[in-house]
């Protein structure tokens, strides 16, 4: 059986469990950290999280564990079978990781956990905030789904971090970074209602107190 490393409060954990579970395949979820333990370590070679637990080893990187579980499991696929619009899909995953949610992460810290983050950092995600909603509202079709009429792997990342981003820019500018897009707005709606993302949010809240504990512990 498949082992998913990590834990619930990560949105990118939350990423590849609901690809898991929306695939129908049974895996075992197996609390997991980040840190530079060599525990830690022996299983991520960054620390980092989520891990995938196969049979012949552990695999890292969630872009990488996704594509995995394309290529090597049964259920509805989740990348489309044209090379061309199976590039765009993964294109657009990219573009959300680099150019929303690693701006945005810059910030987590002031906008979820109270820890002052410098302005110079406030003023470049900001920027780099705006400028990758604009690539996603020229790239995305939200028709209705990001990449188009079918759920695909972008939707994930677009769920897991775009509410994320968009509770930086409330919270931190006084944005609403979807304003001029109510189509992708509505898809963050949708997704979040589905049964296996509210079950997904329900273990992420469970998970929350716990977190937030470990979090002011180290302040």
């Amino acid at each position: 059986m498949l082992k998913l490393y990590g834990f619930s409060v990560s949105n990118y954990y939350n990423m590849v469990k609901l690809a898991l579970m929306e695939k129908g395949l049974p895996f075992e979820e197996v609390p997991f950290y980040a840190g530079q333990t060599p525990e830690a370590l022996a299983v991520s070679p960054r620390g980092k999280v989520p891990v995938l637990g196969v049979k012949q080893g552990f695999i890292n990187e969630t872009s990488v564990i996704l594509e995995y579980i394309e290529q090597t499991q049964e259920g509805p696929s989740l990348l489309p079978a044209d090379p061309f619009q199976r590039a765009q899909v993964l294109a657009l995953c990219r573009e959300i990781e680099l150019y929303i949610e690693l701006p945005a992460r810059t910030c987590y810290a002031e906008a979820f956990f109270g820890m002052p983050v410098p302005q110079a950092i406030k003023d470049k995600s900001k920027a780099e905030l705006l400028l990758g909603v604009g690539a996603l509202g020229r790239h995305g079709k939200f028709a209705p789904y990001v990449a188009g009429e079918s759920f695909t792997l972008v939707d994930l990342y677009f769920m897991y971090s775009m509410n994320l981003a968009c509770g930086v820019g409330e919270k931190l500018f006084g944005l609403d970074l979807l304003a001029e897009m109510p189509s992708a707005k509505a898809l963050l709606e949708t997704l979040h209602a589905m049964p296996n993302a509210q079950k997904v949010a329900a273990d992420r809240d469970a998970a929350m107190p716990a977190f937030m504990a470990m979090i002011a512990a180290k302040k």
